[in-house]
């Protein structure tokens, strides 16, 4: 069965930790991204992400995990299963360590430490714990940001207090 997804945190922003180098616009991108995940504004969420390539992304995970547990649905998880995997509810903030909720959305400042560029079109916000680990996956078209990948499975996302 397929799982809710929820990013519960946001990989603590130590400058040493991931060097970031985000490219420019990404962390704005990933800051909004997480500022409608934490005020629950869908429409502003759905500014930030590219539904179908994320929706992809997504299925293409959990239809690997499937297999590998030996189950095969033809044609993968369900639209309505992808898409309450991709919303706001599905994202919660909480501070590194303490585990509680953080009370004020990330900004673009604390976001681009934990930013990678990839290539010349996408950008990952990596996993501090796991630095090959790619939670968020970033690509611009047309100038601006938006969301085309996230990990499906055992996501952890932890913000550090300012």
């Amino acid at each position: 069965m397929i799982r809710r997804l929820l990013l519960t945190g946001f990989a603590a922003l130590s400058l040493a930790g991931c060097g970031g180098n985000a490219p420019d616009g990404a962390a704005q991108s990933a800051s909004r991204l997480l500022a409608a995940a934490f005020e629950g504004d869908r429409v502003a969420f759905e500014a930030e992400i590219d539904r179908g390539a994320v929706r992809e992304d997504v299925r293409r995970q959990v239809t690997a995990l499937a297999r590998a547990t030996t189950l095969d649905v033809d044609g993968g998880p369900s639209e309505f299963a992808l898409d309450r995997m991709i919303s706001p509810a599905a994202i919660r903030l909480v501070h590194a360590g303490s585990g509680e909720t953080l009370s004020v959305a990330p900004t673009p400042a604390q976001v681009a430490p934990l930013m990678t560029t990839m290539d010349a079109r996408h950008a990952c916000l990596r996993d501090r714990e796991a630095p090959d680990r790619c939670l968020l996956t970033f690509a611009r078209a047309g100038g601006a940001w938006r969301l085309v990948g996230m990990q499906a499975t055992g996501l952890r996302i932890e913000l550090a207090s300012r």
